[in-house]
């Protein structure tokens, strides 16, 4: 049972594997002069500068690296203008950008040798229309994160597409200041990540097909904490596939088969959404302790449990009837019946007792399920799911909602 999240807690980027399928062949004489033009022009960027992707099929075999702050890409669609690097041989990443007051915008990145896009340390962060794709479909070669923004300020992903991540169609860690929406994340292992990140509104996104659906962690040993998450409007559905992660990734245990996954993140709002047809759970509330790390001690400040978890107002439905893996599966079997079927709200059990009060977490502090004909699995994972209860009364609670973030209007 303590395989079902999480291997190890960094993200290892394994290395993408050459095989006959993926032989060199070389740029035509045309690709090499858009190349060397478009690189000229991400080097000699300066603010205030639109770099333009013209329609059609780009063939590059090179990062194009961008270091300039004030700077517009645009392409003429996601659909139209189109940047393949099937045959690359130099950096891993397909863009990769140090920079603020950037916008990436009407274009697609497809089969990067590593991460599709990634902006690193930036602060106003707009990506709009824009499709990262690995057009081999689900494979260990893709590269890990299809959109990456990290350690950023004032992050907006809208309108966009990721598929194929080994890890994270869409990924935003260690950032703060975040909104996810309209996005569509399929056949990736996790269609949306928040990691260790502070106020993030993901909203009227589509995440289906994937391994799991929208996913809020915070792991140990990072840069920084995260907290205040909402999760709201959107189709969670369907996110059955299995597990093709790199071993020794947070993600490389992540159970097929489900839809949200809060993980030792407090303040996290799940509301208003419709979640559906996850095979072993529409939700998953977990502590850091029911992962493989748990026998490493955590860095300072960092708290292993989930607190503060309000899921309220969904529309439920399917779920929870052939959840991933033996021991799940004979869990499932013993409480609820070959034909049975997991309530729709997992949670571990574990509870920070230094905390308790009178036996439970102070009103701010506890796990709401405000609906009443929402049930709450405790698998009661302290004692090795001994003694699994379903919760009624005892999650039954709200919580304030959780302020929307506001991002800064550009200039």
């Amino acid at each position: 049972m303590r395989q079902w999240l999480m291997a190890g807690f960094g993200m290892l980027v394994a290395a993408c594997g050459q095989n006959g399928n993926n032989v060199q062949q070389g740029l035509s004489d045309d690709d090499k002069a858009f190349q060397e033009r478009l690189q000229e022009q991400f080097l000699d960027a300066k603010p205030g500068d639109v770099i333009e992707i013209p329609a059609g099929v780009h063939a590059l075999d090179r990062v194009l690296t961008l270091r300039a702050d004030g700077v517009t890409v645009r392409g003429a669609g996601s659909d139209k203008s189109i940047l393949s690097f099937k045959n690359q041989i130099s950096g891993p990443e397909g863009m990769l950008v140090y920079a603020n007051d950037f916008t990436v915008e009407k274009l697609a990145i497809e089969d990067s040798k590593g991460d599709g896009l990634k902006i690193n340390d930036g602060t106003n962060i707009t990506i709009r229309d824009v499709r990262v794709e690995w057009t081999r479909g689900p494979s260990l070669e893709n590269g890990a994160y299809a959109i990456y923004p990290v350690k950023c300020k004032n992050v907006l992903v809208e309108d966009s597409s990721a598929i194929g991540s080994r890890d994270a169609g869409i990924y935003v860690g260690q950032s703060q200041d975040i909104i996810v929406r309209r996005n569509r994340a399929e056949k990736n292992v996790a269609g949306i990540e928040i990691e260790n990140s502070s106020r993030a509104d993901v909203y009227e996104n589509t995440t289906t097909g994937n391994t799991g659906g929208i996913l809020i962690f915070n792991m140990p040993d990072l840069t920084m904490h995260g907290s205040h998450s909402r999760v709201f409007k959107n189709k969670i559905v369907a996110n059955n596939l299995g597990n093709f992660a790199a071993k020794g990734t947070a993600v490389a245990s992540v159970p097929a088969g489900s839809g949200v996954i809060v993980m030792s993140n407090p303040n996290v709002e799940v509301f208003d959404n419709d979640i559906a047809d996850n095979r072993t759970a529409n939700v998953i509330i977990s502590s850091y302790f029911i992962t493989n790390f748990a026998d490493k001690t955590p860095s300072a400040g960092y708290d292993p449990y989930p607190k503060s978890i309000y899921i309220h107002d969904n529309r439920f439905s399917g779920g929870g009837d052939s959840p991933d893996g033996l021991d799940w599966k004979a869990l499932k079997v013993s409480m609820f019946g070959l034909n049975g079927h997991f309530p729709d709200v997992l949670w571990d059990g574990f509870v920070d007792t230094k905390a308790l009060v009178d036996g439970q977490y102070p009103a701010a502090q506890r796990i709401c399920v405000k609906d009443s004909n929402v049930e709450v699995l405790d698998v009661d994972g302290p004692h090795k799911f001994a003694n699994p209860k379903v919760l009624k009364d005892e999650v039954r609670c709200e919580l304030p909602a959780l302020p929307a973030v506001e991002l800064p209007a550009k200039a």
